[in-house]
């Protein structure tokens, strides 16, 4: 499989948690992914986690792309933080409004991400690679599909060089939004995320969060296996590599894994792909 791959990571909040996600990362490493990506949370919560991870991959010799949210930030404190950055070497970002913390109005100098976006490229020119995100299926805040595509084309408007989306279980979704952009003039990569199914409930709760549908077929499957993890997992690496390869069959430009911090379902699903 020669197809360009990428890993997610979060930070990790306690010391066992940053010593197993390094073990994680070094299995990994192993199918030479082009970047690993490090989350970010609300109002920079967890920037220090964040840019701590950032640091130590790329200290393994790997290129890292950090989150970057700007939820309640101005700019001044985004002007900071891509200092650190380029300091630190990062030339990857991944460009994010962020989620708005419950009974958050519209507050921060940067309301959407392609205010961001076009912030990066003002303030720094081309010394990142800025990739924003996608939702085949829609974001669930969006005033309507025209108006969550329109939304799209803006951010890559503002300045991005690529798209990572949001997980899916349908491939047509993410056919079809690609198409739905190329339309509207959007020729830059759009990389689908893929997020491997280890736990039903956890993947149930994720998804009603974010947006992401669960085809009926396999959320009755999931609920069927009840507290069984060994046929939970055995069926999220069958389904999950099974949409890999449809993707792969299309021609995609690579694929992004949400390892939730994991390495054992991602590497497996690689390798039956390259065995395929």
């Amino acid at each position: 499989m020669n197809l360009p791959i990428s890993f997610e990571f979060f930070p990790p909040k306690t010391p066992e948690g940053a010593d197993k996600l390094r073990v994680t990362r070094q299995a990994l490493y192993a199918h030479r992914p082009e970047f690993c990506s490090v989350t970010f949370g609300a109002g920079g919560s967890t920037q220090e986690g964040t840019f701590g991870t950032v640091k130590d991959i790329l200290e393994e010799g790997v290129e890292a792309a950090c989150h970057f949210s700007c939820v309640g930030a101005t700019q001044a404190t985004v002007r900071a933080q891509l200092a650190t950055l380029r300091a630190m070497g990062v030339k990857r970002l991944v460009a994010l409004r962020g989620d708005l913390p419950s009974g958050y109005g519209m507050g921060g100098e940067f309301h959407y991400a392609s205010d961001l976006v076009a912030f990066i490229r003002a303030e720094t020119g081309d010394a990142f690679h800025i990739e924003v995100a996608a939702y085949p299926e829609i974001h669930p805040q969006a005033k309507s599909a025209e108006a969550d595509l329109n939304a799209f084309a803006t951010k890559v408007r503002a300045g991005a060089n690529s798209a990572i989306t949001q997980y899916f279980f349908n491939a047509e979704a993410y056919f079809r939004f690609v198409a739905d952009v190329r339309k509207l003039g959007v020729e830059v990569p759009v990389v689908p995320g893929i997020m491997p199914i280890t736990s039903s409930t956890q993947l149930m709760r994720f998804s009603d969060a974010c947006g992401a549908e669960i085809p009926r077929w396999i959320r009755l499957r999931l609920q069927g296996f009840g507290d069984d993890t060994a046929s939970i997992k055995s069926f999220g690496l069958d389904v999950i590599t099974d949409l890999c390869a449809q993707l792969q069959a299309a021609g995609v430009p690579g694929i992004h894994f949400y390892t939730m911090n994991q390495a054992g379902a991602t590497t497996e699903i690689l390798r039956r792909l390259r065995a395929g």
